[in-house]
């Protein structure tokens, strides 16, 4: 589809005028995300550029200056966006002073909870802790623009919240706190459903899509409310690359592949085999700490000891160093956590084959690392 598009013509700036493939994406983008109510959309090239623009917009939209973004986040890396990112002290270094008007709180890491509190005993007390510190000390409800969160915690260590989490948040709305879900990592399909949002019951105000939105094209989509995205007057916000012709072009056959291929389903059911087989590892191997996600969005927490839960940061990057030297790609997130991501239309025998090597290197460095207790 994209090397076609290229002998059509490779640059068309949407924002003098729309041509044909754009709006037919645009309208099937819509269908897709979640909330009955009329939509629109602002095409740019990157998760980045999606996040500052839909910063721009709910600041414009609300007149209001404040965000809550959680600890952890990871948003982009301009200074926009990076203003709401937390994951890493690295993506700040040599940038400050960043956006002070962005409020980060602890985003709820059951495994590893701040409080030492058990869930479901716990009754969602980091919602508690958050209304108790934060918006009865300091931070003043009424000038708080938006809440920009990932549905599941993605460079901070790909951290799944309990279910009712982002239910039980909705207290902002009435505070007229807008809603911006960062689908960056967990949309298009990843978590078995187009959007993550859609496990949690919770429909954004703002959506941003990018990454698998065009297989590897750069594309971004933001999509929001219309009544939100009119509050934009006509050149208060542009982008001369943002729906390039060719990324367009993969978009839509990334979309006619997802449904002829069923991939949310793959996804689904690829998903719960990959769950199993991690979880029957993590019964097998000490330095698994616990296994966490949905569909093909899954996160493999490493540890030195199960019942300290010391972060087994060294472990986690010699087990990366073994499945890169046997073929098999893994990357990490946050300071110990594996990514089980393959692509969506993998086959069972591939996730088998991917799994068999990453036990092989999950078993080799468990082995030393007791050999070097003993």
């Amino acid at each position: 589809a994209a090397k076609g598009q290229l002998g059509k013509f490779l640059h068309f700036s949407y924002t003098d005028f729309y041509y044909e493939n754009l709006v037919t994406l645009a309208e099937k983008i819509v269908e897709r995300v979640p909330g009955d109510f009329e939509k629109m959309v602002y095409f740019g090239n990157s998760g980045t550029e999606a996040n500052e623009a839909a910063m721009k917009l709910v600041r414009n939209y609300t007149r209001r200056t404040l965000f809550l973004a959680h600890g952890g986040a990871f948003h982009g890396r301009t200074m926009g966006a990076l203003s709401l990112t937390a994951s890493k002290p690295i993506q700040r270094e040599g940038a400050f002073p960043l956006l002070s008007e962005t409020v980060h709180f602890p985003f709820p890491y059951c495994y590893r909870c701040p409080w030492k509190q058990t869930f479901p005993e716990c009754d969602y007390y980091c919602i508690d802790f958050f209304k108790e510190q934060y918006l009865e000390q300091f931070v003043p409800v009424k000038e708080v623009a938006a809440f920009v969160y990932e549905p599941i915690a993605g460079e901070g260590g790909y951290v799944m919240p309990p279910p009712e989490y982002y239910k039980r948040m909705e207290f902002l709305r009435k505070e007229g706190v807008l809603f911006v879900a960062d689908e960056i990592q967990t949309g298009m399909g990843r978590t078995g459903k187009f959007f993550a949002s859609e496990h949690f019951g919770v429909t954004p105000d703002v959506i941003n899509i990018a990454k698998g939105i065009a297989s590897g094209l750069p594309l971004s989509a933001t999509v929001a409310k219309a009544e939100i995205m009119r509050s934009w007057k006509p050149g208060q916000h542009a982008s001369t690359f943002g729906a390039n012709p060719v990324a367009v072009q993969a978009a839509l056959a990334t979309l006619e592949v997802m449904n002829s291929e069923r991939l949310l389903e793959n996804a689904t059911r690829m998903g719960r085999v990959a769950m199993k087989r991690l979880l029957e590892m993590k019964d097998k191997h000490e330095i698994i700490g616990d296994v966490r996600g949905l569909g093909l969005f899954i996160g493999v927490e490493i540890v030195k000891d199960k019942k300290t839960k010391e972060r087994g940061e060294e472990e986690a990057h010699h087990i990366l160093e073994e499945c890169f030297h046997s073929g098999l790609l893994v990357i990490s997130a946050g300071r110990n956590t594996l990514r089980v991501i393959p692509p969506l239309n993998i086959t069972r025998e591939e996730l088998d084959e991917g799994l068999e090597i990453l036990e092989e290197a999950v078993a080799k460095v468990d082995r030393l690392r007791r050999s070097r207790r003993e």
